[in-house]
């Protein structure tokens, strides 16, 4: 078991309800899919988190995947049923950004107890937890959240590292010719923030699932501070979790990421 993610073959069956399961499943195509996948089936007692509707808060103008803001995401671990020191286990398919999305938030409110499911959910179903169709009932929590606000950035603390008045590295974890502003499929603007360095976030899977890759020390080294990024802030999740598994101790998210960059400040293109 590592820092963020722990195999199925290290999971003991016999010991399924003595974590809390959250489903992360989504898909950013279908918005509905991964709520239409859980009432289908899901790890039983496991309580759903969708992308969009409690990851997210879709009414802000702050990227595509604007953050929640506490409140909004103290409710959600209340109505969750979350508990500060509880063993916290998150799946999503497999090789996807939203169990670490999920993850991070969680990081970020202090949970320290968390771990993302490798494999996936098809690996817990296939090695024999128990699934249901049914709705979890679950009793809500009262919390005092000790918020990590040192994991998060938004776009003014970017913008002292672009002008060099905070020295950490800006890290983009979009595809590299989406880096570079050679094709831009869905953002206003190509190109990439300013003195940034590109890590293509697709490379950290390995068959099917997000693992450590050293290709990561050749980009940023483990004593230099990271500020992730990627187009709206959800795939730079993984990109954070496997740093944090390989020990980069600094690191932070900056959840707006560059669709929100892009509505005030100007980019670059290129290597």
């Amino acid at each position: 078991m590592g820092n963020v993610f722990v195999s199925v073959k290290d999971l003991e069956l016999n010991n399924q309800y003595a974590y809390k399961w959250i489903d992360a499943r989504f898909n950013l195509q279908d918005s509905a899919e991964g709520h239409h996948l859980f009432e289908n089936s899901h790890i039983d007692q496991a309580v759903y988190w969708d992308l969009e509707k409690d990851l997210s808060d879709m009414n802000k103008a702050a990227g595509r995947h604007p953050m929640p803001d506490k409140e909004q995401l103290k409710a959600l671990f209340e109505r969750s049923g979350l508990q500060q020191e509880q063993n916290i286990l998150i799946y999503d398919q497999g090789g996807a950004p939203f169990a670490t999305r999920a993850w991070w938030m969680l990081q970020y409110g202090g949970f320290k107890n968390v771990k993302v499911v490798q494999e996936g959910y098809q690996a817990l179903e296939q090695v024999g937890f128990k699934i249901s169709n049914e709705k979890s009932k679950v009793k809500t929590t009262s919390l005092e959240i000790d918020w990590q606000d040192h994991l998060y950035t938004d776009r003014n603390g970017v913008k002292d590292i672009v002008d060099g008045k905070v020295k950490r590295t800006l890290l983009d974890a979009r595809a590299h010719n989406r880096y570079k502003g050679q094709i831009e499929p869905i953002d206003k603007v190509a190109g990439h923030i300013p003195g940034a360095l590109n890590y293509d976030w697709e490379q950290l899977k390995t068959k099917g699932y997000l693992a450590p890759n050293d290709s990561l020390l050749e980009v940023v080294s483990k004593d230099e501070p990271i500020t992730v990024y990627c187009g709206s802030g959800v795939t730079a999740s993984p990109l954070y979790a496997v740093l944090k598994e390989m020990d980069y101790q600094n690191v932070q998210l900056y959840t707006g990421s560059y669709s929100d960059w892009i509505t005030e400040y100007g980019v670059e293109k290129g290597e």
